[in-house]
């Protein structure tokens, strides 16, 4: 890999930490003082607050009525005020960051919305009445009267919202995620902001130790952990709450973290532990014990504690809209009054909408964008004899820069050699075992600019599935902002079923993502090894796709590389060696999608041409299974006039995957072609069987491909 330089703050980075950020945080203290910190606090929750209630008289000019409330509230307010506080401290830390460097967000789940549209609404950063954002009473208007604004920027956190890198739809990836930021980026700082409740899952718990798995990876930036402790999740207490103070420090000490508590009571308090936390930090990848901040303020702190003599502070009710009618209820409505007075809004903006001064003085300076990923020297499709294999394709890439592989410890037993030696794992490369992580990590990384792969067993990648389904999600949020491309998401699939153990069959993934119809899906299915090796080439170089390379670890038939750049472009190709000379008008299309289809059914042609002469075949490899698809769903697809030349009108077609069937016949479907092709894929046995025994079960041995063809042959057409 090429040498990464810290920025000149950061540069004397070592085992005690970053020195760099210690001296930013003084920067901030003796520039910002704490009532500056406390009154942007106070903006965010009030602006959070009219974005829940309020229609009108947002500043405000008069006294509230109750037709200036909505009349259906909706939203979270129970994560904002614990999210506004971090805002708030993070502000002057950001704005003093050392020289280079820059300071990251990263929000664990989607219901803090309300935090970061008004966040966005102080740092001029999102536009709602014009082009340009602005601070306008107007602008302040629609920022509450407009929420949730399903049509422009959602009432979740998504991309929708600049700035936005993560959309945290399904809880737990978010702490992984922020690592995979900061691999390779030591001059980054990436602070995720995660509920105690998401501590509960699988992907968060896994996160905290998977640290120790990229120790001596490389020089990285710094993540640091602040745990929001509010004590519930939606409906009930968490987990953690159930821990007094002493377990909860034992909790974090033996994951590794070095725990530093506080509960929000006041801001001078918080801003020192904060700077000793800071001072504390250590890059990614160096042993030792990580800060992690736990803050314990309660949910919906600063709201209304009780209503109609009913208690809502500390319950569950305070997780969306703790008043419920305010607009009618007379009771909620002077409680709404009193909590919005409470924040003293007259003093925290103008009448024309601006934050006051002392407001300001706490706000970040803006953040640059990421740096880009450094240059990288395309991989272009060379002659066969001289193309490597996918090994040497991935050592090539990570040999630019800017590259890195995640993998569930399995790149050696997918036959991935990827030191130069022979020898070890290299830097670049990261094993745990753990598909969420390695997805989460391969997902920061990549949303960061740079490129990367997954490398995993066929039946361990669908684990990733609803991870992979959100991140689609994010990605058609993103691309709707017309935001600059990002790196592709990559996975190679291997350790096929065909070949594995009956508990190791599983090519579910690949039907998920294309029950999405998302046009960013990719799934690659190539003939041999060669062509898998050309297609994870073209797949480190593409941007803004969803990319999935299913290709068997066995390889055991070569096939000629004449159409290797056809199946490349178009994703589909006519086999001139096993097609019939001069089959302009056949009486049969044989077409195969991967590797082990391929191997079958073109023994299949070769024993139809050798039994029966007669029948004039056509032969065509499938190296994209979206091409298929309708071309109005899919990027990819064939055209009509494309789809029609390669597979004639009232011709049968039999083809053959190593996918599971019903996936590849919605494709089909969607085309109107529901007749005439007969499709061959996985079948779940329902027990062991040997590889052999499963080809049989599931109509794949070249013996039945040649009956099934045979068959069809005789149907009238």
């Amino acid at each position: 890999m090429t040498d990464t330089v810290l920025p000149p703050g950061l540069a004397v980075a070592g085992p005690e930490g970053f020195p760099g950020w210690s001296h930013a945080v003084r920067h901030a203290t003796d520039r910002v003082p704490d009532d500056a910190v406390n009154s942007a606090w106070r903006a965010l929750n009030y602006l959070c607050t009219a974005q829940l209630y309020l229609r009108d008289n947002v500043l405000p000019v008069r006294a509230l009525r109750a037709d200036d409330v909505k009349e259906s509230p909706s939203g979270h307010w129970g994560v904002c005020p614990p999210v506004n506080w971090m805002l708030a401290h993070l502000g002057p830390i950001t704005a003093w960051r050392p020289p280079g460097s820059e300071v990251l967000t990263v929000h664990g789940a989607g219901h803090a919305s309300p935090s970061v549209l008004a966040h966005a609404y102080l740092t001029k950063t999102v536009a709602l009445t014009g082009n340009d954002p602005c601070w306008s009473a107007a602008e302040l208007q629609a920022l509450a009267a407009g929420f949730p604004h399903t049509r422009t920027y959602g009432g979740e956190i998504t991309p929708l919202i600049p700035g936005v890198r993560y959309t945290g739809g399904q809880l737990g990836p978010a702490l992984a995620v922020a690592q995979g930021m900061v691999l390779d980026a030591p001059h980054r700082l990436v602070v995720p902001l995660l509920g105690d409740g998401e501590l509960e899952t699988g992907a968060a718990s896994a996160a905290w130790m998977a640290r120790r798995a990229l120790i001596g990876s490389g020089l990285h930036g710094a993540v640091l952990p602040v745990v929001l402790a509010n004590g519930l999740r939606m409906g009930s207490p968490s987990v953690l709450a159930g821990l007094n103070e002493d377990e909860v420090r034992a909790y974090f000490t033996g994951l590794g973290y070095e725990p530093f508590l506080h509960d929000g009571s006041d801001v001078r308090g918080f801003r020192r532990v904060l700077a000793e936390a800071l001072a504390r930090l250590r890059p990614l990848g160096l042993a030792g014990p990580q800060p992690v901040l736990v803050l314990t303020m309660p949910k919906g702190a600063t709201g209304p504690e009780q209503i109609a003599g009913h208690w809502i502070a500390g319950t569950p009710a305070v997780h969306k809209t703790p008043l419920k009618d305010p607009r009618h209820d007379r009771e909620e409505f002077e409680a709404l009054k009193a909590w919005l007075a409470s924040y003293k809004p007259s003093e925290l903006f103008t009448e024309d909408g601006q934050p006051c001064g002392l407001v300001r003085q706490a706000l970040p300076h803006p953040v640059p964008r990421s740096r880009p990923a450094p240059p990288v020297a395309p991989l272009t499709v060379r002659g066969f004899a001289e193309w490597p294999l996918i090994s040497a394709v991935i050592r090539e890439r990570a040999a630019a820069g800017g590259f890195r592989l995640f993998s569930p410890d399995e790149a050696a037993s997918n036959r991935l050699h990827l030191a130069t030696d022979g020898r070890g794992t290299p830097q670049w490369a990261n094993e745990i075992l753990n598909e969420e992580i390695c997805h989460a990590w391969l997902q920061g990384y990549t949303e960061t600019g740079r490129d990367a792969l997954l490398a995993t067993y066929e039946a361990f990648a669908a684990v990733n599935t609803s991870l992979l389904v959100q991140h689609l999600k994010h990605c058609s949020a993103r691309a709707a902002t017309s935001a600059v491309g990002l790196p592709s998401v990559n996975y190679l699939i291997t350790s096929l079923g065909w070949r594995n153990t009956y508990t190791h069959q599983n090519p579910g993934l690949v039907s998920a993502m294309l029950e999405t119809e998302n046009p960013a899906v990719h799934v690659y299915t190539p003939a041999d090894a060669t062509r898998a090796a050309a297609i994870l080439a073209v797949m480190l170089t593409e941007r803004d796709r969803v990319n999935f390379l299913v290709a068997d670890k066995h390889h055991t038939l070569t096939f000629p590389p004449d159409t290797l750049r056809d199946e490349l472009t178009d994703g589909a190709a006519i086999w001139p060696h096993l097609s019939t000379f001069g089959a302009e008008d056949p009486d049969i299309v044989l077409a195969s999608a991967g590797d082990v289809a391929a191997r079958e059914l073109s023994a299949a042609a070769e024993r139809i041409a050798a039994e029966r002469p007669g029948p004039r075949i056509r032969y065509v490899s499938i190296n994209d299974l979206t091409v298929l698809g309708a071309p109005d769903t899919w990027s990819a697809a064939l055209t009509d006039r494309a789809f029609s030349q390669l597979f004639p009108e009232n011709v049968p077609l039999l083809l053959a995957t190593v996918t599971q069937a019903p996936a590849v016949r919605a494709l089909l479907a969607a085309r109107g072609e529901t007749a005439r092709f007969r499709v061959v894929g996985y079948r779940d046995p329902g027990r062991p069987l040997p590889p052999t025994d499963l080809l049989e079960h599931c109509g794949m041995s070249a013996a039945q491909l040649a009956a099934q063809a045979t068959s069809m042959l005789k149907e009238p057409r």
